[in-house]
């Protein structure tokens, strides 16, 4: 592959942030209001912003906070397999470990995924000034 054809690292974020965005609204028919994606060598990390659902945010309303975490587990737990597979196909690498956790009074779902290695990118300049991306 030619260095021309790699995407940028920043390419790649975003690609990973709509990407997230999308799985979410077509499986859980909720979508975060903002997803911010980095890659920092073999570690990607995402923070979804509002990714409560209604449901959960209802249950939790009512004082159902020990069901509303079972709720939000087992989401996770069912996405899990989805989101490594999204991940290693923008990627083009393997996921060797995936982690999440969601604060449900913030409404936010951390990941991070561990890669077995780097992903493959071109510089796009200043790599040292590199913004994280988001999808919005």
């Amino acid at each position: 592959m030619s260095k021309k054809a790699l995407p940028t690292r920043g390419q790649l974020e975003r690609n990973l942030s709509q990407g997230v965005q999308s799985l979410y609204r077509e499986q859980l028919g909720h979508q975060p209001s903002q997803i911010t994606s980095s890659i920092q060598g073999n570690r990607v990390t995402l923070i979804l912003e509002d990714a409560v659902t209604q449901p959960e945010q209802l249950l939790a309303n009512q004082g159902e906070e020990a069901l509303t975490q079972q709720v939000r587990s087992d989401l996770n737990a069912a996405i899990k397999p989805l989101l490594r597979e999204l991940i290693q196909e923008i990627l083009g690498v393997e996921v060797v470990d995936l982690l999440s956790d969601t604060t449900l009074e913030t409404k936010r779902v951390g990941i991070i995924a561990v890669l077995a290695e780097p992903p493959q990118c071109r510089s796009s300049g200043s790599a040292a000034k590199q913004p994280t991306h988001k999808a919005s």
